[in-house]
C-alpha cells in the first residue's frame, strides 16, 4: 500500500508524475469535487446508452414512415454503431493528445446537435447521418469517460478505479430503462395518429441531459491531474488536486531534474506486454458486442416475432428485464470488482450467457406458458450475466490495462472493434430475423462460447493493478524530459510520498 509522507506543514510533497498518481490512488479528501467528476463522466455513459437504445423499439415505425427496405432499415439501425467506429479511434487519440476535458465537452455538443437533428429528420438519409453523428459522439465519449473515472478514483476499496469503471454497466442499464420509461410515458401523451412523433420525441430528448452536463461543467469538471502530470506540468496537476481532489500538495522537483513527459506513442500498443493485453480485450469486446447487440437491440423485435407480444407488452417486458434483472446484475458487478479477481467474474458471466442463449435456442418458438417462461428466463439470464460479467469487465480491462498516456487510445481501439461487431450485426439482423427466426440463437450461442474459451486460457487480470506504477511499462519507452526546470527555491524540504 502506498504511504504518503508529509512536510512538517502536513502537506504532501510532489516531485514527479508518480507522486501525483500516488495521491490519486490514496483517494480524495472529504468535500472534494472528485465524486462529481465521476458522476458527470457516468452521465456521458448514460447518454451513450440512451442514444443506442432509442430506436431499438421504434425501428419498425421508422421503416413504415419512410417506406424502407430491410437493407435500408439495417442502415438506420447500424448508423450509430458505424459512427462509433470513427468516433472511438478519433476520441481515443484526441483524449491522449489534447486532454480529457476538451474531448468530453466536444462530444457533449455533438450529442445535442445530433439528437435535435435526428428528432426532426425529414428524410431517412438525414436520420442516418444524424444517427452516425450520435455514434461519433458515443465513440468519442467512452474513452474520455473511462479515463476520467480512472484518473479521479482511488486504487483500492470502495470507489476504486475498477469499481468506477465497472459502474458504466449499471449506468448503461439505467439509461436503457429510462429510455423505455420515457417511450412508455410519451405513448400515452402523443396522438396515436402520428406514430412518428414518438420516436422523434425520444431521439430529441437525448439533448436534454447533454445540455445539463454542459451547464454544470464549469463548476466541477477539470482536466485529469494524472494526465497533466505525465505531460510534465506538475504545478498545474497540483492545482487540480487542490481544487478538485481536496488535497493541497507542495511541488518540489528534484534538484537539476527536468520534468518528465511520458510519450503517447501509439506503437507501444503493438509491443509486449500491451499487445497481449490488447488482443485479449478486443477479442472479448468483439464477441460480447455481437451477442449483446442482437439481444438488446433485437429484444423488442424478437418479443414480437417469437412471442407475439403487443407493443405495450414489449415496452413493459423490456423495462422489467432492464430494471429488475440487468441493472441489479450491473450493481453486483460493481461490488465484485472491489474484492474479487476479474477473470473468474468474466468467466462466470460467459458461462451463464451460454446457458441463457442455449435455453432460447432450444425453446425456439415458445408454445404455451412453459415455453414463454423459459424464453423470458433465457433473456433474463443473458442480461444478468452481461451485467455482472462481461458488461462490467469489458470496460474495467481496457481502462486498467494501459498507462495514462495511452489509456484513451487503448479504450478507443476496444470500442472501435465493438462498433465494427455491432455494425455488422445490426446490418444483418433484419435479414437474419426474417430468414432464421428463432434459429438465430444458435448463431448467437457461438459468441459466449468463444468468451468462455478466451477467459479460461487467458492469464491477464487487472484486479488491484495500476499501469502508471508498473516499472515494466515505464522501461518500455524512455520518457522525454523537458529542457526547463521549474524554480523550487521557495519550496519546503521534501520527502518521498511513495513507498
Amino acid at each position: 500500500m502506498t504511504t504518503l509522507a508529509q512536510t512538517h506543514h502536513d502537506r504532501p510533497v510532489v516531485r514527479d508524475a508518480d507522486d501525483i498518481s500516488a495521491l490519486v490512488n490514496a483517494g480524495p479528501r472529504a468535500g472534494s469535487h472528485a465524486r462529481m467528476v465521476v458522476a458527470l463522466a457516468l452521465g456521458g455513459v448514460f447518454l451513450d446508452a440512451y442514444d443506442l437504445t432509442t430506436l431499438s423499439w421504434g425501428i419498425s415505425d421508422v421503416q413504415t414512415h419512410f417506406g424502407l427496405s430491410a437493407f435500408q432499415t439495417g442502415l438506420v439501425a447500424a448508423a450509430l454503431n458505424a459512427g462509433t467506429i470513427v468516433g472511438s479511434l478519433a476520441g481515443g487519440w484526441l483524449t491522449d493528445r489534447i486532454g480529457r476535458y476538451a474531448v468530453f465537452m466536444a462530444d457533449m455538443v455533438c450529442f445535442v446537435i445530433a439528437a435535435l437533428v435526428a428528432g426532426a429528420a425529414p428524410t431517412a438519409g438525414i436520420l442516418i447521418a444524424a444517427r452516425f453523428a450520435m455514434g461519433f459522439g458515443v465513440g468519442m465519449d467512452l474513452p474520455v469517460a473511462m479515463a476520467f473515472l480512472s484518473e479521479f478514483s482511488r486504487l483500492e476499496g470502495r470507489g476504486s478505479k475498477a469499481a468506477h469503471a465497472a459502474a458504466w454497466c449499471p449506468t448503461w442499464y439505467a439509461a436503457s430503462s429510462a429510455c423505455f420509461v420515457i417511450v412508455f410515458a410519451l405513448s400515452y401523451v402523443l396522438p396515436a395518429g402520428h406514430p412518428d412523433w414518438l420516436w422523434r420525441a425520444s431521439l430529441a430528448f437525448g439533448a436534454v441531459p447533454a445540455l445539463v452536463i454542459i451547464a454544470v461543467r464549469g463548476r466541477y469538471m477539470s482536466e485529469s491531474p494524472v494526465w497533466i502530470a505525465r505531460r510534465g506540468d506538475l504545478q498545474r496537476a497540483a492545482d487540480i488536486l487542490r481544487r478538485s481532489y481536496g488535497i493541497n500538495p507542495v511541488v518540489r522537483a528534484m534538484p537539476g531534474q527536468a520534468p518528465v513527459v511520458m510519450q503517447a506513442d501509439p506503437w507501444r500498443l503493438a509491443r509486449r506486454p500491451l499487445l497481449q493485453r490488447g488482443l485479449m480485450v478486443v477479442s472479448m469486446t468483439l464477441i460480447s458486442s455481437m451477442s449483446y447487440n442482437i439481444i438488446i437491440f433485437g429484444l423488442p423485435t424478437l418479443l414480437v416475432s417469437i412471442m407475439h407480444a403487443s407493443p405495450v407488452q414489449v415496452v413493459v417486458i423490456s423495462i422489467i428485464l432492464n430494471l429488475a434483472v440487468a441493472f441489479p446484475g450491473g450493481l453486483l458487478g460493481v461490488r465484485l470488482t472491489r474484492s474479487v479477481r476479474s477473470r473468474p467474474i468474466i468467466l462466470a458471466g460467459y458461462l451463464m450467457q451460454v446457458a441463457g442463449i442455449g435455453a432460447l435456442a432450444l425453446t425456439g418458438m415458445p408454445h404455451g406458458t412453459t415455453g414463454i417462461i423459459v424464453a423470458l428466463a433465457g433473456f433474463a439470464a443473458f442480461l444478468f450475466a452481461q451485467g455482472f460479467g462481461p458488461g462490467c469487465q469489458l470496460m474495467v480491462y481496457p481502462t486498467l490495462s494501459y498507462p495514462t498516456e495511452l489509456r484513451g487510445l487503448g479504450i478507443g481501439i476496444a470500442r472501435l472493434v465493438s462498433g465494427i461487431g455491432g455494425t455488422l450485426i445490426l446490418l444483418s439482423f433484419p435479414w437474419m430475423n426474417i430468414h432464421l427466426g428463432p434459429a438465430l440463437f444458435w448463431v448467437v450461442l457461438a459468441a459466449p462460447l468463444a468468451g468462455v474459451v478466451i477467459a479460461f486460457f487467458s492469464r491477464w487480470d487487472v484486479f488491484g493493478y495500476d499501469p502508471d506504477m508498473d516499472p515494466a511499462l515505464r522501461q518500455q519507452v524512455p520518457p522525454v524530459r523537458r529542457n526547463t526546470v521549474p524554480d523550487t527555491s521557495d519550496l519546503l524540504f521534501s520527502t518521498d510520498i511513495r513507498n
